[in-house]
């Protein structure tokens, strides 16, 4: 089945002239998108992808969009360089001490490092920390890449040798020992630290799910299995508890194997007994309570004979010196040497991807009570503050603005060069990101003095670890002209947008600093790396480029201008002068606030990137300056809480995408029209209207009536009705030449635009099937002026937006591909060899799309536009002017384009977001600001198939809901003290979810004992009132969530509190305190919490167990790895499945090179691979990646993300095929578990896994359990899809085959029937699909009346009637299975070697008429089928 693919367009065509090609864009960047779309974990940090399976490769394609050279020689060079990095493995042999030799698997690129590594890992050695490698006597080199080794070869034998310890090796081994002894223990997981994360699929698939052997019992399987799922999945179940979330994993239970290790008070060694080789004492308390002293010493460990009061380090005897602490304590302590024996068998069992770190902190929400134990390592991190000295650099904090830079810096010549410089980058980012989170907490927290301690708090600033701490007010009244402190918050995330887009575009010899911003206990912190020289010298100095204070003092510097001018394309930034304070005129290629600073390292930053894309107008209301009539319509401009709002950089992409559309059709409209011109045919079509006028009729499949409608009308705006999808945009052309007023098209009252609608043939019935009428004709007022003919306006018709990229546009307007090399080589040759008519059609056309050149397609922004205190010089009036109408057309673009197709994409379910973090991304893709939520959910409010979208308002509202409630929260916070913090937090849970009219506890103070005199109470130190809190009520907090909707948001909510907002909307208590939690930083108890009683707060103080960091920061990316992974997507989607398998594997080993194990990108490719496995006949290796996939899910995005919930589908799926039915249910359950808890049980993919869950069940005969789950998969089904769907039909038949297997023939056979009609009307009788389910009523109709027969015979005859057996059927796995890929999207048909090859041709056959714009469903004669095409296909790679 190839649902969806065939009405996708191919590639985007390019918005760069030069090198536009819109037929053949390289066949390997087709449909690049169509694995991320529905993908959350897909790229959303530098990469847009837009649902509409409209790629805008942002961070990477800049080169090829915008023509700023090719960064890498195209997939032929990757082919080559790939192979210089899979130089074959070899096998090594290790002897370690005390252990037999084994082999090791090891490749040529690794370091000897790495193979200290996996020692230190395996269960036999793990103990060991302090040894060198020697082969053949001689000492490896640590930092050596094996290949560089002289006589290592195949079979070697490398021997692990003890070295003698230093004070820091007996560190590293003491805090190795830790980190084995904690080696299952989740508490860092719950804490949130080192980068520790929670998973807990092993719970439900019994250890590995790769020795499937174990458990295959034939026959017997089917009896053992309990498929009755706990009370709360059930369908209709209105019971949310939160404990199922985190299962008790039973390994987890920690077997003790010391009471106590830590570091002794006798600690430094006096100086006598260093020079005996004492390094430190440890003390330890064993299970057996025996209380020991040990030193460690340059030998290795040994008991002493200090007690805790006397010290005494002669050696005890016996003093077991052993090189390891292990082997001292396992001879000491019999439950020391059993259990951690246990333990580390355990821990090496489980699977890589639950221990290994993540690269960036993931915190969970909730968490059990963790015991609190004696940690010597814990405190000791958490005093020295260990100052980021982190081990691997001796003795001194890191540079990270150094680091950051070099790795820049690196080589980028060759694969194998970008893959380390991409790696180091990686590598650096995350640990920049986690040493500034810890910082901006210490900074919070009150652990870091000020660098200007005499300031009032706002105001302070500080430095910890070589990084700078700002906090996010409006200090010196900087941005009071731009919203006061609502400026100063957004300014850092907007500037972090700025350096996220410098950073992707990589211009050499341009630098911006590391920047991470935190929010943590309602502030909110920038992290920056410091450049060097900057805190010597004063600011005013050390700016060479831009204005310190918003454009009045400006200046200006050749170097910087040369730098910013690569980025300009790319970016859209256009280069243009301001005037300074001397009215002199200065060049930028920026926004003023960008600063230029030359460090004293002499390279080149640049900081404030904050206005690097342009104002959102919508939102920024100017004096004097009116809308376009969209945006008015919409009731904009928006006064917002402060003047930084600016445009998303994916909206710009669309934009310009949009418009380079525009182009391309008026540009092949006119040579359509000069042709016209010189055959004479004129005067035919002018008869009626005013002479001089002509309207060409455009061969498209309605041919507009030319002659009957008369230019006058023709210029109106043609809109559908009745759809309020279709809006239109007026692209305004004030700079087009404005042709003389003949009477018949312009008349005194006509604005000077007039919009002129133009759609496209292959989209013109929308969505909903309600509203198919098509769009009138299509008809394109034209006015003659003494040139060739201009088009007087154009708009395409917005509801429908993306329909010129249905198809190619080359079937709409025949003179595109002209237009197309017209448009080429007016780019090449400088126009030279080109006919001054041909010029002429490329200037009206880029004139009339605002393109800043006038021989070339480019658009380009002036970021600093309408901002307050910047001028500019008068001779560039026009251009200004160009720029406003711009950005006014953007806006509008926003809100009759963008808007309207989020929605549709939402309606055809393909963007599907399930909580509040998918549906910002969903936003986010198309370049929708979230302060636009509001606008979306009144546009859905609007829509006639508001029904279909209840999954998605409510997800919108609640999103709205929490926003508000976070923003609330923020100032909140910042008022209370750090001892009421946990009742502070508790109780604004209280007011903003329990029905309680929660008054606030004030905790009794702990410290205070309660018999003495009352008056005592308020000289507590520090006990100001700071219980300004305290007075919040439940229904103050509510007026506060509603007003800020409505002035944040400018939306109406009817609610006074929690209560009248779940009846109302259809929320659940549980997921708006997930997604409060989520967005504030709170970590909860894990147990049941009563909303909703009437006489207890639903949270106490101690239910809040810890407030965590929300951060964001920059994501790098792997870019080589990236195109791999597109161009293997590509292959698949056009069927190539093993050359698509063999990029993907690259692409996993190029991410595994630069990310490391774990990374969301990783988890993607994971996810794709096992679904080729799967289709490609494979199961195992399929559910051994689609294993990794949901651990890495579960660890890198958290264990309720959206994406995990589908991982763990597709698990349960290629479990099914492998035998594994009980653990296939388990995780059925597990994610409908988790999907209940996340968005409720009204949402589409409810209905896909409802019908999952069913499927199985009726496979392992549990017919009434399986109809509850199918039933309801049917009524959801019925609700978004619409009564008429395919999908229905297939839940119709699915119940009905239940039905049949209870010999309930009468039931089935109206299931079936009802979907016999649809698919009757929807494909026709002569379809497969409707034969089949009419040969199925036939034999549920045989079946039926035999079984009547029989009923009657045993009625007549009583107990000796002769009974015909009846055939009460099981169902067969295959054909159980069979349904399961049905309807995940999966069909394999079976192919001989020739249909391969007829199927290979067919694929072309597609390709070329799709690329040549026919869509592929005028050819098959059944129109769209949403269910089974013959090609083997992986449907919906998501």
């Amino acid at each position: 089945m190839v649902s969806k693919t065939d009405d996708i367009p191919a590639s985007v065509p390019n918005c760069n002239v030069n090198t536009v090609d819109l037929v053949g864009d390289t066949p390997d960047r087709k449909e690049t998108t169509k694995a991320t779309h529905r993908d959350p974990c897909g790229h959303s940090g530098d990469t847009a992808v837009m649902n509409g399976g409209v790629a805008h490769n942002l961070s990477e394609e800049e080169s090829r969009q915008d023509g700023a050279g090719d960064t890498d020689g195209g997939e032929d060079s990757n082919e080559q360089e790939v192979i210089v990095i899979q130089d074959t493995g070899f096998t090594v042999k290790i002897q370690a001490p005390g252990t037999e030799p084994f082999d090791l698997q090891v490749s040529p690129q690794e370091m000897v490092q790495e193979i200290h590594q996996v020692l230190m890992d395996r269960e036999d050695t793990c103990h060991r920390t302090c040894f060198s490698l020697q082969l053949d006597s001689n000492v490896l080199d640590n930092f050596a890449e094996l290949k560089s080794i002289e006589g290592l070869q195949e079979g070697s034998l490398l021997k692990v040798v003890e070295e003698p310890y230093t004070v820091r090796e007996a560190r590293i081994h003491v805090r190795h020992i830790r980190d084995l002894l904690k080696g299952l223990d989740p508490s860092d997981a719950y804490n949130g630290v080192d980068c520790n994360s929670l998973s807990f699929l092993s719970v439900f698939t019994d250890g590995d799910l790769g020795d499937s052997g174990k458990r295959k019992k034939k026959g017997s399987e089917l009896e053992q299995i309990d498929c009755t799922p706990p009370e709360h999945i059930l369908p209709g179940s209105k019971e949310r508890p939160l404990l199922p979330l985190q299962p008790q994993n039973k390994d987890w239970k920690p077997m003790q194997c010391l009471k106590v290790l830590t570091m002794s008070g006798w600690n430094p060694p006096p100086g006598n007994r260093k020079m005996h080789g004492d390094l430190m004492y440890l003390y330890m308390v064993t299970v057996e309570e025996r209380h020991i002293s040990i030193t460690a010493s340059t030998r290795g460990f040994y008991l002493n004979q200090s007690t805790t009061y006397t010290f005494n380090p002669k050696p005890a005897n016996p003093s077991f010196l052993s090189h390891s602490l292990v082997e001292l304590l396992s001879q000491i302590s019999p439950a020391f040497k059993k259990n951690f024996t246990a333990l580390q068998k355990k821990r090496v069992q489980r699977h890589p991807f639950e221990r290994i770190a993540t690269p960036f902190q993931v915190y969970s929400w909730t968490a059990p009570q963790v015991d609190h134990t004696m940690d010597c390592v814990r405190a000791e991190d958490a005093y020295t503050s260990r100052l980021g000295y982190e081990e691997h650099i001796p003795g001194q904090t890191r540079d990270w603005n150094e680091e950051l830079q070099t790795t820049r810096e690196l080589a980028r010549k060759n694969l194998p060069d970008r893959l380390l410089r991409e790696r180091a980058i990686f590598k650096v980012h995350s640990d920049f990101a986690a040493a500034a989170t810890r910082g901006s907490m210490a900074v919070i927290d009150g652990n870091v003095m000020a660098i200007n301690p005499g300031e009032e708090t706002r105001m302070q600033m500080f430095i910890w670890n070589n990084i700078f701490f700002s906090l996010g007010f409006d200090v010196r009244d900087h941005y009071r002209e731009l919203g006061g402190d609502a400026a100063a918050h957004a300014a850092p995330t907007n500037d972090l947008n700025g350096v996220r887009a410098y950073g992707a575009v990589d211009v050499e010899g341009l630098y911006t600093l590391g920047t991470v911003v935190v929010d943590y206990r309602g502030y909110r912190v920038t992290a920056q790396s410091i450049i060097p020289g900057i805190l010597e010298r004063e600011q005013e100095q050390s700016v060479i480029y831009g204005s310190i204070d918003f454009g009045k003092t400006v200046v200006s510097h050749g170097k910087y201008l040369e730098l910013l001018e690569r980025t300009s394309r790319p970016l859209k930034v256009q280069r243009h002068n301001v005037l300074n304070e001397k009215d002199e005129s200065m060049e930028l290629c920026s926004s003023v606030e960008c600063k230029g600073i030359i460090g004293n390292d002499g390279r080149h930053y640049i900081l404030d990137l904050l206005r690097t894309f342009p104002p959102d107008l919508n939102f920024l209301p100017v004096e004097g300056e009116e809308l376009s009539p969209e945006s008015v319509r919409q009731g904009f401009p928006r006064q917002h809480r402060h003047r930084l709002a600016c445009l998303r950089q994916e909206l710009i992409e669309a934009f310009v995408e949009h418009r380079y559309l525009l182009f391309m059709k008026m540009a092949a409209l006119q040579l359509m029209q000069q042709k016209a011109n010189k055959e004479s045919k004129l005067a035919t079509l002018t008869e009626n209207s005013s002479p001089g006028a002509a309207v060409p009729a455009l061969p498209s499949t309605e041919t507009p009536d030319a002659s009957a409608e008369s230019s006058e009308t023709s210029t109106e705006t043609l809109t559908d009705a009745n759809s309020d999808a279709v809006q239109t945009e007026t692209t305004s052309t004030s700079d087009a030449p404005q042709p003389a007023a003949t009477e018949a098209t312009t008349t005194e009252a006509a604005p000077k635009t007039e919009p002129m609608t133009e759609t496209d043939s292959s989209a013109t019935t929308t969505t909903n099937a309600s509203q198919a009428t098509p769009i009138e004709d299509n008809v394109v007022p034209t006015v003659t002026t003494n040139g060739p003919l201009v088009p007087f306006a154009t708009a395409i018709q917005n509801g429908e937006c993306e329909s010129p990229l249905e198809g190619k546009a080359e079937d709409i307007i025949p003179g595109l591909a002209q237009a197309k090399e017209l448009a080429e080589s007016l780019a090449a040759e400088d126009g030279s060899g080109i006919d001054p008519k041909s010029r002429e059609v490329v200037l009206n056309a880029c004139k009339a799309v605002g393109s800043i050149s006038n021989t070339s397609f480019d658009i380009r922004f002036n970021p600093d536009i309408f901002s307050p205190g910047v001028r500019f010089p008068e001779d560039s009036a026009d251009d200004i002017q160009k720029q406003k109408q711009l950005l006014k057309d953007a806006g509008a673009f926003m809100v009759s384009c963008q808007i309207p197709s989020l929605v549709k994409d939402c309606l055809d379910h393909s963007a599907l977001p399930m909580d509040g973090a998918t549906l910002t991304e969903a936003l986010h893709q198309r370049g929708i600001n979230v302060r636009y939520l509001g606008n979306v959910l009144a546009f859905v409010d609007q829509t006639p198939a508001k029904a279909q979208l209840e999954h998605f308002y409510r997800i919108g509202i609640s999103e709205l809901i929490t926003r508000c409630a976070k923003h609330i929260f923020k100032t909140y916070l910042q008022g209370v003290e750090l001892s009421a913090l946990s009742a502070s937090v508790s109780h604004f849970l209280n007011c903003f979810l329990s029905s309680f009219d929660a008054v606030a506890h004030l905790p009794a103070d702990e410290l205070v004992s309660r018999r003495k005199n009352r008056k005592r109470r308020n000289r507590v130190p520090g006990g100001g009132d700071n219980t300004a809190w305290a007075s919040l009520t439940p229904s103050e907090l509510w007026k506060n969530i509603v007003s800020e909707a409505q002035s944040y948001y400018h939306f109406t909510l009817h609610c006074e509190n929690a209560d009248q907002v779940v009846e109302k909307y259809g929320l659940q208590k549980i997921t708006l305190l997930r997604e409060i939690s989520i967005k504030a930083g709170i970590q909860i108890l894990i147990k049941e919490y009563n909303f909703d009683s009437r006489h207890k707060p639903a949270f106490t103080e101690e239910d809040i167990l810890n407030i965590f960091p929300v951060v964001k920061h920059v994501n790098p990316k792997a870019s080589d790895a990236f195109h791999f992974f597109q161009s293997g997507q590509a292959k698949v989607q056009q069927g190539y499945l093993k050359e698509g398998c063999e990029l993907i594997n690259e692409a996993l080993n190029l991410f595994n090179n630069v990310y490391g194990a774990m990374h969301v990108e990783i988890c993607a490719c994971l996810r794709l691979l096992a679904r080729l496995n799967y289709i490609m006949g494979d199961h195992h290796e399929a559910l051994s990646n689609q294993q990794k996939a949901v651990l890495m899910s579960e660890r890198v995005l958290g264990v309720e993300h959206p994406n995990t919930i589908q991982e763990y589908m597709h698990l349960a799926l290629y479990c099914f095929a492998n035998g594994q039915l009980s653990t296939a249910l388990k995780l059925l359950y597990r994610a409908r578990y988790l999907m209940l808890m996340v968005c409720g049980e009204d949402h589409p993919e409810m209905a896909l896994l409802d019908s999952n869950i069913g499927l199985v069940l009726h496979g392992v005969m549990e017919y009434d359990l399986s109809l509850r789950f199918l039933e309801n998969a049917l009524a959801i089904n019925s609700k978004y899809h619409g009564p008429r769907s395919l999908k229905v039909a297939l839940s119709h038949h699915l119940v009905a085959r239940v039905y049949e297997s209870k010999a309930e023939f009468r039931s089935a056979l109206q299931q079936e029937k009802e979907g016999y009609t649809i698919y009757k009307n929807q494909v026709g009788e002569a379809h497969e699909k409707t034969k089949e389910s009419s040969e199925y009523l036939k034999y549920l109709t045989q079946q039926a009346v035999a079984l009547q027969r029989t009923m009657n015979e045993i009625y007549k005859n009583g107990s000796n009637a002769s009974i015909m057996p009846l055939k009460f059927t099981a169902p067969s796995m295959a054909s159980v299975l069979e349904q399961l890929n049905i309807i995940n999207g999966i069909i394999f048909i079976p192919l001989s070697q020739k249909d391969l090859e007829n199927l290979k041709a067919e694929v072309q056959r597609r390709q070329q008429l799709q690329e040549s714009g026919k869509s592929v469903e005028d050819l098959t004669v059944d129109g769209p089928l949403e269910l089974e095409d013959k090609i083997p296909m992986d449907v919906n790679v998501d």
